[in-house]
C-alpha cells in the first residue's frame, strides 16, 4: 500500500495548507490593525502614565480651539504643570529654560490668503549635556550663532482643539506624551546628549498658525531634526505618517511597537491626502529632517465630540509615546554630525523652499513588530537588478531543460528515435497555458462589476461596514476563480496548469514591477515597495517549477517506454497513456490486415536503423536505456503521464515563497488604505475610487492562489461562495451608518450684523443631510435652501440652510437683558493712507481674537500694525491677496490694517468685515446645541470653518 504524502498536490493539502496561510496571516494582520499593544507594567524612570492619563482628562473637559476661553485655561493649565515638573526636580535654568511666548507673530500667505497671527506658544528647552553654547535670546537682536554640528531635537504637538471636538487625540495624547518627555529627559540617567526643544503650539488648527509663530522664535534655529505628534482620528495605533529620508527613519526603527508605511508619505507627496500637519512647515520653511507620527482611524470621529478620552485608551496613549522616546532618544543621543546642517533656499518667485539632506527612505512595519527601512535608491538598484537577471536565470533554465531534453513546455509531440519517425507521442505540452489569464479576467471583471453595482444601489455601505465590503471583494474574486479554473481543470486536466500560472504571474510583476522602477527613478514614489517582494517571490517559485521538470523523464527516453507499454498487453496504462500517441495502439505484424500499411514497418525499421546509424555513444546510450526500464509514478488523474515523476511537495514551497510575501505586504497596504479612504465620502471623495480600489488589492492578495486554485476541493468554495452572496445582500441593502460608524456633517452659522439676518448651514451628503435637516425644531416649517457648498473641497455635498436660532455670542452691557444686537458684534473704520491707493482698515470684534477681512477683488499688499517683517515669508501670493485672516491673541482688541490695491484699474475696493465665534462651551451658539441635540444616532457634527459662528458687515471704499 502507497504511503499518503502530506504535502503532495493533492485536493486535501493543497486546500488545508493554503487556508491555513491565509487565515492565519489575515487574523495576524487584523489583529496587529485594530488592537493596540498593551501597555508594559514597568515604566522606564521619569514617565508615568497615571499623571499623563490625567493631563488628557483635565485639557479635553471642553472644546478648546485657539478663540476660546477653555483655550486660555488649557493653556494656564499646561504652564502649571511644566513648572511643576521642573521644580519638584529641582531644576535650574541653566539645565531647562521655560519660554512663554507672548512675542512672537507671523504675515504669511497661504495662496491667495493672507494670515496675521499672535502666537502663544509654549517652549521649554532641554540643555542637552554636550551642548556648551548659549541658546538664542529673543532679547539679543542680532543673537550670536552657534556652531553648526551644534544642533537640537524638536519634538512638537499643538494643544488647540477644533471648535467642535475635545481634542483627545487631536491632539491631547500628543501634549501629554510632550510633557512626559519632558519628566523623561530631566531625570539624570535619561539627560540628552543634544539639547531638546520641547514645543506646545497653539493655533495648528488654523492654517498652521502656531507652528509659524513658531519660526519667528530665536530658539526655532537650535534644533536640526524634528518629531511631530499629530491625530487625525481618535485612539488605535499611532502611525509613521511620513518621514524626510533613511537617516532619520532609522531612529523609529527601536520603537517598541512600530507601525506604518512609506505609501502614506507619498499619498502626502503626491496631494492625494488633503490634511496637512506642522511637519510641512518644519520641513518646508525651517528646513529640518523629521518624522510625522499621527493617529489616523476612525475618521468619523476626527474634528467631532468623539474625539474624547472615552474613545481612546491609556494603551493608545503609550503607543504615542514609546514611538516618540525611542526616536527622540536616538536622536538626541546622535552627535555624529549627520544632522548638523541644514539648507534652506527660498525660491522668490514661488514662495517655496528646499531643504534638507539624507537619502529618500524605503519603510514599513511587518506585524508591528520589526521595521524595515532602506533608501530609496537600494530598492530602485534591486528592482532593476531582479528585472534584469530573473529574466535570464529562466532563459538559461529554459535552456537547461531543452538540452536535457526534458523542456515539456509548449511541447507538442515526443520522438522514440528521431524526427522521421512517423508515429509521435503527443505530450500535450500547451494545455492548460491561456487558462490563469482568462480565470483572472473574468474574476477581476466580476469584481469591478460589484464594485459598480454597489456604488449604484449603495453607495455609502462602506462608511460603516469595510470589512463587509472586503468580504465580497475577495469571495467574489476567489469563488469565480476557483469555479472556472476547477471547471477547465475537470475537462482537460494538465500537470503544468500551476506552472503556466506562474509564467503569467511573472509576465504580470514583470510589467508592475518595471512600472515602480520608473516611478522611482521619475518620481521618488516609494510605495511601488511590495512589488519588488511580489516579483521576488513569483519569480524563485517559477523558478521551482523549471527545476521541477528536471525530475521528468526526458521526452525520448518517455516516448519509448509509452511505445513499449503499449506493445506489452500485461502493461496497464494510465494517465493520458491511451490518448497520448497521435494513432492508436500500433499494429501488430501478426494483426496485418487488407488495410494495414505495407510500409509501416519497414519505415519503422528505417527510422530505427537511420537513427542507430549516427554514433556508437548513441547506440550505447539507447541500448542502456532499453535495458533499463523507465519507471513511473502514477500522475494526477487525467494528466499527463509522464508527469508521474515530479515531486509532490514543490507547491508547498511555492505557495510559501509567494503567499506570506503578498499577504504581509500587500494586506498591510489595504488595512492602511482602508483607514485612509472609506469615511472620506463624508467629505466629498468618490466612492467609486474607494470599491475599484478595494476590488483592486482583492485581486492583487488573492493571485498566488491562481497556481493552486484548480487543486481545491469543493468544500471551501462552496462556503466562500455562500458568504459572497451573504455579503453581496448586506452590502446593497444595509443601513449606510450608525452609532458606531456616524455620518459627519458640517455646521456654520452666518449672521448678517447690519440686517440682523440669520442662517444655519448644515452640509452633508445629499439626501442624507436633508433629512437631518428636517428633523431639526428650528428648520421645521422654514424655507430650506439646498445648494452645493461654495468650499471647493466640499463640491460632491450639498449644503442646507434656513434661518435657524440666533446666537448670543457677545453678553451685552445691559443688566436687564444678556443679548446685544448683532450690529454690536464688531465694529470697523476706514481711513484713506498716504498713497491715493491705500486705505487704513480698523477692525474690532468683540468677545473674539479672531477676524477677517474678504476683499471682492485681490489687492496688491497688505501690512498689520505690529506685524513683523520676515524675509522667508510672503505676506501675499503671486496673484495678491483674495482675503485677510487676522488673530489676536488677547480679546476684543482692534487690527489696523493697511491695504494696497491697484486703484486704476479697480476704482472702488469693496467686500466684507467678518468676525468668528469659536465657543461653543457656553451656550452660546444655540443652532450647535440644537443641532447636537436633535441629531439622529447615526451623525455627527463638525465645524466646516475656522468658526462656528461668522458675522459679517458689507464695506466700500
Amino acid at each position: 500500500m502507497a504511503r499518503l504524502n502530506p504535502l503532495s498536490f493533492t485536493p486535501g493539502p493543497v486546500t488545508f495548507f493554503t487556508s491555513v496561510v491565509y487565515i492565519a496571516l489575515f487574523a495576524a494582520l487584523l489583529t496587529v490593525h485594530l488592537r493596540v499593544p498593551n501597555h508594559p507594567s514597568n515604566l522606564p524612570d521619569g514617565v508615568n502614565l497615571t499623571q499623563a492619563w490625567g493631563d488628557l482628562e483635565h485639557i479635553t473637559r471642553r472644546f478648546h480651539p485657539y478663540n476660546s476661553h477653555a483655550n486660555d485655561r488649557v493653556r494656564d493649565y499646561l504652564l502649571t504643570r511644566i513648572e511643576g515638573i521642573t521644580t519638584s526636580k529641582k531644576l535650574g535654568t541653566d539645565k531647562v529654560e521655560i519660554i512663554d511666548d507672548n512675542i512672537s507673530n507671523a504675515t504669511f500667505s497661504s495662496g491667495s490668503t493672507t494670515v496675521y497671527f499672535e502666537g502663544t506658544n509654549i517652549i521649554v528647552v532641554i540643555r542637552g549635556s554636550e551642548d556648551d553654547e548659549p541658546f538664542r535670546s529673543p532679547q539679543s537682536s542680532p543673537p550670536g550663532e552657534r556652531r553648526p554640528d551644534n544642533g537640537g531635537v524638536l519634538v512638537n504637538a499643538h494643544y488647540d482643539s477644533v471648535s467642535s471636538g475635545y481634542g483627545a487625540t487631536d491632539d491631547g495624547v500628543g501634549v501629554v506624551t510632550v510633557l512626559q518627555l519632558l519628566s523623561y529627559f530631566t531625570e539624570p540617567k535619561h539627560w540628552p546628549k543634544r539639547t531638546v526643544v520641547l514645543l506646545l503650539n497653539n493655533g495648528e488648527e488654523d492654517f498652521l498658525n502656531g507652528a509659524k509663530a513658531y519660526m519667528r522664535h530665536p530658539i526655532s534655529q537650535i534644533p536640526h531634526t524634528f518629531v511631530n505628534l499629530e491625530g487625525a482620528g481618535a485612539g488605535g495605533r499611532a502611525t509613521l505618517f511620513r518621514s524626510t529620508d533613511t537617516e532619520v527613519t532609522r531612529y523609529y526603527k527601536s520603537s517598541s511597537y512600530p507601525f506604518g508605511t512609506v505609501v502614506t508619505g507619498d499619498g502626502f507627496k503626491k496631494g492625494l491626502i488633503r490634511s496637512e500637519t506642522d511637519y510641512r512647515v518644519f520641513v518646508g520653511e525651517l528646513g529640518l529632517r523629521g518624522l510625522d507620527i499621527a493617529f489616523t482611524e476612525p475618521r468619523a470621529r476626527y474634528h467631532t465630540v468623539e474625539d474624547s478620552t472615552r474613545e481612546t485608551s491609556l494603551n493608545s496613549v503609550y503607543h504615542m509615546l514609546s514611538a516618540a522616546l525611542a526616536t527622540t532618544s536616538g536622536l538626541a543621543s546622535d552627535t555624529s554630525g549627520k544632522f548638523s546642517s541644514k539648507e534652506v533656499d527660498h525660491e522668490p518667485d514661488t514662495g517655496k523652499v528646499k531643504s534638507g539632506h539624507g537619502s529618500d527612505a524605503v519603510w514599513f512595519d511587518i506585524f508591528g513588530k520589526v521595521f524595515v527601512v532602506f533608501q530609496l535608491h537600494t530598492m530602485f538598484a534591486l528592482c532593476v537588478t531582479l528585472l534584469v537577471v530573473a529574466p535570464l536565470v529562466l532563459i538559461g533554465l529554459t535552456l537547461g531543460l531543452s538540452k536535457a531534453n526534458k523542456n515539456y513546455l509548449f511541447a507538442r509531440k515526443a520522438y522514440m528515435y528521431s524526427c522521421d519517425d512517423d508515429s509521435p507521442v503527443r505530450l500535450y505540452g500547451w494545455r492548460g497555458f491561456f487558462r490563469f489569464p482568462i480565470v483572472f479576467s473574468i474574476a477581476t471583471a466580476v469584481v469591478v462589476g460589484l464594485a459598480y453595482l454597489v456604488v449604484r444601489v449603495n453607495p455609502l455601505i462602506v462608511y460603516s461596514s469595510p470589512y463587509a465590503v472586503w468580504s465580497m471583494m475577495l469571495s467574489a474574486w476567489f469563488a469565480v476563480a476557483w469555479f472556472f479554473s476547477r471547471g477547465a481543470s475537470a475537462m482537460r486536466p494538465s500537470a503544468l496548469q500551476r506552472m503556466y500560472a506562474l509564467i503569467w504571474l511573472f509576465v504580470g510583476s514583470f510589467a508592475l514591477l518595471a512600472f515602480v522602477t520608473v516611478m522611482v527613478k521619475n518620481y521618488q514614489i516609494a510605495g511601488g515597495y511590495f512589488a519588488l517582494f511580489y516579483f521576488a517571490g513569483i519569480f524563485l517559485a517559477l523558478a521551482l517549477s523549471y527545476l521541477e521538470l528536471f525530475f521528468a523523464p526526458t521526452k525520448t527516453a518517455f516516448a519509448r517506454h509509452f511505445d513499449q507499454a503499449n506493445d506489452s498487453p500485461s502493461r496497464p496504462l494510465t494517465g493520458t497513456t491511451s490518448a497520448a500517441r497521435s494513432d492508436d495502439r500500433p499494429v501488430a505484424d501478426d494483426d496485418a490486415t487488407e488495410t494495414t500499411s505495407l510500409l509501416r514497418g519497414g519505415r519503422r525499421s528505417f527510422a530505427r536503423n537511420s537513427g542507430r546509424r549516427e554514433s556508437t555513444d548513441d547506440l550505447d546510450d539507447e541500448r542502456v536505456e532499453e535495458h533499463r526500464p523507465l519507471e513511473l509514478m502514477q500522475p494526477y488523474p487525467g494528466e499527463q503521464e509522464w508527469s508521474g515523476k515530479l515531486p509532490g511537495w514543490i507547491w508547498f514551497l511555492q505557495l510559501l515563497l509567494v503567499a506570506p510575501i503578498v499577504i504581509i505586504l500587500v494586506g498591510q497596504i489595504a488595512l492602511l488604505l482602508t483607514s485612509a479612504l472609506y469615511q472620506t465620502p463624508a467629505d466629498g471623495n468618490s466612492t467609486l475610487f474607494i470599491y475599484t480600489s478595494f476590488g483592486a488589492f482583492a485581486t492583487l492578495l488573492l493571485l498566488p492562489t491562481g497556481p493552486f486554485l484548480h487543486r481545491f476541493s469543493y468544500h471551501v468554495p462552496t462556503f466562500i461562495s455562500l458568504v459572497c452572496i451573504a455579503t453581496i445582500i448586506y452590502n446593497l441593502a444595509a443601513f449606510p451608518f450608525s452609532r458606531e460608524h456616524r455620518l459627519k456633517v458640517y455646521f456654520v452659522q452666518q449672521v448678517d450684523c447690519t440686517t440682523g439676518i440669520n442662517r444655519v448651514a448644515l452640509t452633508g451628503i445629499d439626501g442624507y443631510i436633508q433629512r437631518i435637516v428636517a428633523n431639526l425644531p428650528s428648520a421645521q416649517g422654514e424655507q430650506v435652501n439646498c445648494t452645493t457648498p461654495e468650499i471647493a473641497t466640499r463640491k460632491e455635498l450639498k449644503t442646507c440652510t434656513w434661518p435657524g436660532l440666533p446666537a448670543n455670542v457677545v453678553q451685552s452691557t445691559d443688566l436687564f437683558s444678556n443679548k446685544t444686537h448683532a450690529g454690536d458684534w464688531l465694529d470697523y473704520s476706514i481711513s484713506r493712507g498716504n498713497e491715493t491707493d491705500q486705505i487704513i482698515i480698523r477692525v474690532t470684534g468683540h468677545n473674539t481674537r479672531a477676524c477677517r477681512i474678504a476683499f471682492d477683488s485681490p489687492v496688491r499688499d497688505v501690512t498689520v500694525a505690529g506685524g513683523v517683517s520676515d524675509p522667508r515669508f510672503h505676506r501675499v501670493g503671486n496673484k495678491g491677496s483674495q482675503e485677510l485672516r487676522l488673530w489676536h491673541r488677547e480679546w476684543s482688541q482692534p487690527w489696523n490694517v493697511s491695504v494696497t490695491w491697484n486703484a486704476p484699474q479697480t476704482s472702488k475696493l469693496s467686500g466684507r468685515i467678518i468676525c468668528l465665534w469659536s465657543d461653543a462651551n457656553a451656550g452660546e451658539i444655540p443652532a450647535f446645541d440644537e443641532l447636537q441635540h436633535y441629531l439622529p444616532v447615526w451623525a455627527v457634527p463638525s465645524k466646516i470653518s475656522d468658526g462656528l459662528v461668522e458675522g459679517f458687515k458689507h464695506f466700500q471704499v
